[in-house]
């Protein structure tokens, strides 16, 4: 599906935060969200087996070129669920209208 009429999903952007201990560490941004239109192609998926183990669900997500600040910390919902960034934004750019930044995610464990 391309991704100008694809699905609604809202990214979150880093910022930096001192925790309790001084240090500088990265967090998801609670100020807002992108509001982006993306297209969603399935990676790889893992069924849980046994009790307790977790059902894993990896999948790429392309959106337009015009995000900043989203990196590995970041968060993802799309489809009614919250999601973690897996590999860091990969930035394409082709000659005509190609450019977008692919985002692998993982489903978070509800």
């Amino acid at each position: 599906m391309q991704r100008r009429r694809g699905v609604p999903a809202k990214v979150w952007k880093t910022r930096k935060h001192i925790d309790n201990r001084g240090n500088e560490v990265l967090v998801a941004d609670d100020d807002g969200p992108y509001e982006v239109r993306c297209a969603l192609i399935p990676q790889r998926s893992a069924r849980a087996e046994v009790p307790g183990q977790q059902q894993i669900n990896i999948t790429r997500m392309i959106v337009s070129a015009d995000l900043t600040d989203v990196t590995l910390w970041s968060r993802v919902e799309v489809l009614g669920t919250q999601w973690d960034i897996v590999t860091p934004p990969a930035y394409h750019h082709g000659e005509r209208k190609t450019r977008h930044w692919s985002i692998d995610i993982r489903e978070r464990p509800s």
